[in-house]
């Protein structure tokens, strides 16, 4: 098969590495790719524009077989629909699908109409409605933006004025533009945080992994919010007792209500939750893998990834067995100096940059340069994954690759798996 992936980040280095080793793959094409994905197949540059002419141009002259998305925004834009529309296959949910993560105000609704436990909310258009609510309440809220706002827009306040400050940023001042239209103002939860990652033909399901991310810049959980620092999979304290609570509570009535409602649910669904006192409260849903999540739930999978994506798109899916690692994998994120604001870029990467049997450098924000080096791009620039048959091992492992890395104003979290060591079962 020829297969075009859509992305350039961490995920789809990841993506690309686990669909290279499929025996049905004749060619592999990346969109735009980076330095790393290179190893894998051929980077093409295809503009991303409603209603997507490009892309299907290129999939008629590249006799493309399947196309893979990675990113969100592709998603929400209706990518699949325009492209399923013209005969090509395509793995990914609808535009009306892709609303779970493109609408926080749809999702919200759609959970309670369903049923599914999260945080008591309200929508709100109008500042000063939105404010007055907060003042009446008294205490602080998440104020979150409807739109998408690249993994910013979600904003955890500590204090009443710092959830007024955060509805006069969104509504008034318009700093996330069109993507603050709306907010949601929800309820602060406390508990432990975590991913699960299914994959839905819209009627069958079966869970790929859970992880768990580390957001914040620095060790300890301090600094400024990321796009992801790490993470390891799977999470240590999801047992078999959770995980069938997850699934009767969560998993279940989410494929079931989309279906129901006219809108069948196919890709990968990502669920973010926090595990409460008083049970399971889903915080959002996203319609593609994490990054860089996907970069630790992927090397899990032992079965050919495109033989799974493949029945997923057939409704195959309860037919099909997965087999995963008997361990733990661990990504940690090298960044750029000045990464989460204002990074450099262009500083030649040097060291060990090969994939190992158990060890994977996915690249993200690197480019080949002329001269055939490769250089920084973007603020996440790499991922190390390791596997290990502990978490103790996944995770030095993935360090001591990391020690053989270096670039001009590296850095990374040292403390990437250290939340799972902590919360592992005696």
């Amino acid at each position: 098969m020829n297969i075009l992936i859509i992305g350039g980040g961490g995920r789809e280095s990841a993506i690309a590495w686990a669909v290279s080793r499929s025996p049905l793959v004749r060619r592999l094409f990346i969109s735009p790719g980076n330095g790393g994905t290179l190893n894998y197949g051929e980077n093409v540059i295809l503009p991303l524009v409603y209603p997507f002419d490009e892309v299907i141009e290129f999939c008629e002259d590249a006799e493309i077989d399947l196309v893979i998305v990675g990113p969100e925004t592709p998603l929400v834009d209706g990518i699949v629909d325009c492209v399923r529309r013209v005969g090509i296959r395509i793995f990914g949910p609808s535009q009306k699908a892709a609303q779970l993560e493109g609408s926080k105000a749809f999702m919200k609704e759609f959970l309670a109409r369903n049923k599914i436990p999260t945080a008591r909310f309200k929508i709100f258009d109008d500042a000063k409605e939105a404010s007055e609510y907060v003042t009446r309440h008294n205490t602080p809220f998440v104020v979150k933006t409807d739109g998408l706002a690249a993994g910013k827009g979600a904003i955890v306040n500590k204090t009443v004025r710092e959830t007024l400050d955060s509805i006069n940023r969104i509504l008034v001042k318009r700093e996330f533009g069109d993507a603050g239209n709306r907010i949601v103002i929800e309820d602060l939860l406390d508990g432990d945080e975590i991913s699960i990652f299914i994959l839905t033909d819209g009627r069958d399901y079966k869970w790929l992994a859970s992880a768990q991310d580390h957001k914040r810049i620095f060790d300890g959980d301090e600094g400024p919010n990321t796009g992801g620092m790490g993470a390891y999979a799977p999470v240590t304290f999801l047992d078999d007792k959770l995980k069938q609570l997850l699934d009767e509570n969560i998993v279940a009535p989410t494929i079931e209500g989309m279906a129901r409602e006219g809108n069948p649910y196919t890709g990968i669904l990502y669920i973010g939750l926090m595990i409460t006192r008083s049970g399971p409260s889903v915080l959002e849903y996203n319609v593609r893998l994490g990054d860089p999540e996907a970069q630790v739930v992927l090397p899990l999978i032992e079965t050919d990834f495109l033989t799974a994506v493949w029945a997923c798109m057939h409704e195959e899916l309860g037919r099909l067995s997965l087999e995963y690692y008997d361990g733990y994998c661990t990504g940690v994120v090298a960044a750029a100096e000045g990464y989460p604001d204002k990074y450099r870029k262009g500083d030649p990467i040097t060291g060990d940059l090969s994939d190992e049997p158990d060890c994977q450098v996915f690249h993200a924000g690197t480019v080949s340069a002329p001269d055939g080096k490769i250089v920084t791009s973007g603020g996440r620039v790499l991922c190390v994954s390791a596997r290990g048959d502990t978490l103790e091992n996944s995770i030095a492992r993935a360090y001591q690759k990391m020690k053989n890395i270096r670039f001009e104003g590296m850095f990374y979290r040292k403390d990437i798996g250290a939340k799972g060591l902590f919360s592992q079962p005696e």
